[in-house]
């Protein structure tokens, strides 16, 4: 009887690799991917999402993208397992994947989970006792699979039950993948992007955009967080948050993601950057960000600047003076 396995495809080299290997070993495999609004696994031209799929489609194994929800974003705000160097909830993280494969595994009628998981690749979450909580907490004992690692830790049940020649799985183990790119040419696999991945949760530099939503949010959504990698952020109010672009192309994403109800903001007399206004709407504000927006502009300090406010179906023009100064502006930065 051929056997059937759920795995978790991030497209990236070591996911790639364990999906052949199982094909290779008779196992029949669907593929599970997830995005997140921190992911910053990107090629040239496409992200982690798309390399998954098409990473099935030359496998012609089934996929499913599950997006990461609010309740994954309520687990980056208190995780039970702590943090790493930034806000970033690996061991949490890897349970909440991996509790969702487990019940994609007994939607599907599949018969074991498996992952590109390497021991002692991720210093937070793959080392062998985070690997033990991770698999006991997900509720995949015995039925978690980690083909490029295996013979490093005791046999799985589909290793016991005859389902996978343990013989033909590997004991990688460390960060470099000098093994993994060799088996890479040797198993034909080619185009791999990103054989790191990539997470904007453990860049210290994100983590102060991060913190201000939390603290400045009761309820979570994904397009606060998705709104993070965007221009810069300015607190202008506890109920409300200046994002100004730094490029066209943020210039172009905060125009296609504005809401009903949110103002934009440009300096009218000269190139200049968009500044939408998100929350708590006002005359003050508006002010004030387009304040703040003139300081990223060429227009000269002390002068009186007019200013488009478009909200909803309205445009209208104000005018503002050109006078705060870096250490002014400085004050309401978020990142």
């Amino acid at each position: 009887m051929k056997r059937k396995a759920i795995a978790l495809l991030s497209g990236g080299l070591d996911s790639t690799l364990a999906v052949k290997m199982m094909l290779d070993l008779g196992i029949e495999v669907e593929a599970l991917n997830f995005t997140s609004p921190f992911c910053t696994c990107t090629g040239k031209n496409s992200g982690c999402k798309s390399e998954a799929v098409r990473v099935a489609q030359e496998y012609d194994i089934p996929i499913k993208v599950m997006h990461k929800g609010t309740d994954y974003l309520e687990i980056v705000r208190n995780p039970v397992h702590g943090y790493g160097k930034g806000v970033n909830p690996c061991v949490d993280c890897r349970i909440y994947l991996l509790k969702k494969a487990k019940e994609y595994m007994h939607e599907t009628d599949a018969d074991f989970v498996f992952t590109g998981e390497v021991l002692g690749q991720r210093p937070m979450s793959q080392r062998r006792d985070t690997l033990r909580v991770i698999e006991r907490e997900s509720g995949l004992e015995g039925l978690l699979l980690r083909p490029l690692s295996a013979r490093h830790f005791e046999p799985t049940i589909p290793e016991k039950e005859g389902w996978v020649d343990r013989d033909k799985l590997l004991a990688i183990e460390g960060r470099s993948r000098s093994v993994q790119i060799k088996m890479a040419d040797d198993l034909d696999v080619r185009n791999y992007p990103c054989p790191a991945g990539g997470c904007l949760l453990t860049e210290l530099s994100f983590v102060p955009k991060i913190r201000d939503v939390f603290d400045h949010s009761e309820e979570l959504n994904l397009r606060d967080f998705r709104l993070l990698k965007t221009g810069r952020h300015f607190r202008i109010n506890p109920q409300s948050k200046a994002i100004m672009g730094r490029s066209e192309g943020d210039n172009n994403q905060l125009e296609n993601t504005r809401q009903p109800g949110e103002a934009a903001i440009t300096w009218q007399d000269g190139n200049t950057p968009v500044a939408i206004i998100i929350g708590r709407q006002s005359d003050e504000l508006f002010k004030l960000s387009a304040k703040i927006l003139l300081r990223y502009t060429k227009a000269e300090p002390g002068a009186e600047c007019r200013m488009e406010l478009r909200l909803d179906d309205s445009k209208r023009v104000f005018s503002v003076i050109n006078d705060m100064g870096p250490d002014a502006v400085e004050k309401y930065l978020v990142a």
